[in-house]
């Protein structure tokens, strides 16, 4: 069995911290960030080694049903944190502001950003956007709750990009993510998700700033990778992501284990006496 090393607290037992997550950068240690949903799937997480996991908005389209993130809303964000929280005792947990929660007044996005700390167990929070948001990025990490920025191919503007399409293929769109990225860490960012980008790109980036930059379809050159838990374990039916590899395909092996499940009652070889009081 494979043993986890050189995480970002230096330690498999002690907790990851906000200063663990920045310090990894200088220290050449690559971060390691899941998405988690619900308890299971935080214990499993957890007791891994991950460093960091993200309860994303992802949610929305990993396990509500819905078509994008964007109608995702704060209490189903709470409620998700909180299961989530139950089974995190390492990883640094960090939680997305849904789509409207913080884009028009920093001041919600303080209230909102508060209660996923106080009310969810969250570590810290997570919102998308460049030079636009850095001044609400500045008003949260100044009242003390630490916040990691998220560039590139942000979902939640999904249909002002048309589509979930890359995003820094020209000269003029990567020159503004570079000025995004230099916003977010002025603000006072502690890290940065880098989405959807041309891997020179990315690792451009990472190169110019100081914080650790986390990759999700941007390429080798960050310093971490985020997947998703329904990605890497085949979960979803469906032609995988470019960006997400699939170590397992965990979709057979449920449907398989329910098919047995059924025929075993209907025959009446389930439960026998071994199950029974």
């Amino acid at each position: 069995m494979k043993t986890v090393k050189d995480s970002a607290s230096g330690s498999k037992s002690k907790p990851v911290t906000v200063p663990d997550f920045v310090k990894s950068k200088a220290a050449g240690r690559r971060l390691v960030m899941l998405t988690a949903y619900d308890f299971p799937s935080a214990l499993l997480s957890d007791g891994a080694g991950v460093d960091a996991i993200l309860v994303g908005d992802s949610v929305g389209t990993t396990v509500l049903g819905y078509e994008t993130t964007v109608p995702v809303t704060m209490d189903e964000m709470l409620h998700h944190v909180k299961a989530v929280r139950k089974g995190v005792s390492r990883a640094l947990l960090i939680a997305d502001l849904p789509f409207g929660a913080y884009q028009a007044d920093p001041v919600e996005a303080f209230h909102n950003a508060a209660r996923l700390i106080k009310e969810g167990g969250a570590h810290a929070v997570k919102l998308e956007g460049g030079i636009s948001i850095a001044p609400t990025i500045k008003l949260l990490t100044e009242a003390g709750i630490p916040v990691m920025g998220h560039i590139g191919l942000t979902p939640q503007s999904v249909f002002q990009f048309g589509g979930h399409r890359a995003q820094g293929k020209t000269a003029e769109a990567a020159t503004r993510l570079l000025e995004d990225a230099a916003a977010v860490e002025a603000a006072g960012a502690f890290g940065i998700v880098l989405e959807g980008m041309p891997a020179e790109l990315s690792a451009r980036i990472t190169a110019q700033v100081s914080v650790p930059t986390i990759g999700i379809g941007a390429g080798p050159g960050c310093d971490g990778q985020v997947q998703v838990w329904h990605d890497i374990l085949g979960l979803l039916p469906g032609k995988p992501f470019r960006h997400a590899k699939r170590y397992t395909e965990l979709t057979q092996v449920i449907h398989n284990a329910i098919e047995e499940y059924a025929e075993e009652v209907r025959s009446g070889d389930f439960p026998t006496k071994e199950h029974s009081i």
